[in-house]
């Protein structure tokens, strides 16, 4: 997060958040104290304060902030300008204004099967400003990464990562975010577009890009990887951070992945640990 943190937005913030059309991300805090990331279209600078967001599906991210208020947020426009931030959960409401909003749009409007019905309200702690993603520097990172994967030596003995989930997270054109909880109890997200698959059980990344951010994460600490393709594809992982070390060569963080969840619908759900089938046994 910037030195320079901001603690309001500006005019211009406000309007350049709010199209439809751009990804939102928000770190909550689960019941368990763990770091979790959840992708929201709708999520947007509403007041020179205030953050928003229209919930139209369940998810595990409203639940969150109802028991864990602080949250951080990521927003990039579709020409890749971002906001960073944090914001406290303050109240939620099924009128006003930006109900009206976000019902009033086309992604919305003109849905058959749903509209926003709650719009969940945020007061803003601090923001970066306006920045760009620099893609130049981007993708030397994942060069770097791309090095480091295939030099260094596979650390993981267990499967962790299926097939899948491992070309997804090896393609270089999907947008990763890491989030991790800060000192003061917020969730940071930090863009690392350069993660990769190391072997079946952890992730990689050069630290050549956000490196001040990166070194920040203590060693030890529940780490999120967020990682999604613009055709609406996505996967959450979470693990141990292992710190800064070298490999092939080149300094890189380490993740060990020990948790899996597919957040995409018709049916979001934990992927690994393996969840056990039931019968269902009461159709009353």
């Amino acid at each position: 997060m910037s030195d320079q943190a901001l603690t309001q937005f500006s005019t211009e913030d406000i309007r350049e958040t709010r199209p439809e059309m751009k990804i939102g991300l928000l770190a909550t805090i689960t019941p368990e104290g763990l770091p979790h990331v959840t992708m929201i279209s709708s999520l947007m600078a509403c007041g020179p304060d205030q953050i928003c967001f229209g919930q139209f599906t369940e998810g595990r991210c409203k639940e969150n902030i109802l028991t864990h208020p602080k949250t951080g947020f990521l927003v990039m426009s579709l020409n890749k300008e971002m906001w960073r931030g944090k914001a406290s959960y303050t109240h939620l409401s099924k009128e006003g204004p930006e109900y009206d909003y976000y019902n009033n749009v086309p992604m919305f409007r003109y849905n058959a099967y749903f509209g926003v019905h709650t719009v969940y309200y945020m007061d803003l702690v601090s923001h970066t400003g306006k920045h760009p993603l620099p893609m130049g520097r981007v993708i030397f990172a994942a060069v770097q990464t791309m090095i480091a994967r295939t030099l260094g030596r596979k650390l993981g003995q267990k499967q962790v990562l299926n097939g899948w989930t491992r070309a997804f997270l090896d393609k270089l054109d999907n947008l990763k975010f890491l989030s991790y909880i800060g000192e003061d109890g917020y969730p940071l997200i930090i863009p690392a577009i350069q993660a990769q698959s190391l072997d079946g059980e952890h992730v990689i990344f050069s630290a050549s890009i956000y490196g001040d951010e990166l070194e920040q994460i203590p060693p030890g600490a529940e780490l999120c990887v967020f990682d999604m393709a613009l055709t609406m594809e996505d996967v959450l992982l979470r693990g141990k951070y292992l710190g800064m070390r070298r490999v092939g060569g080149i300094k890189s963080g380490l993740v060990k992945v020990n948790w899996v969840y597919n957040p995409m619908p018709p049916v979001p759900g934990q992927i690994y640990p393996p969840v056990e089938l039931a019968p269902v046994e009461d159709f009353s």
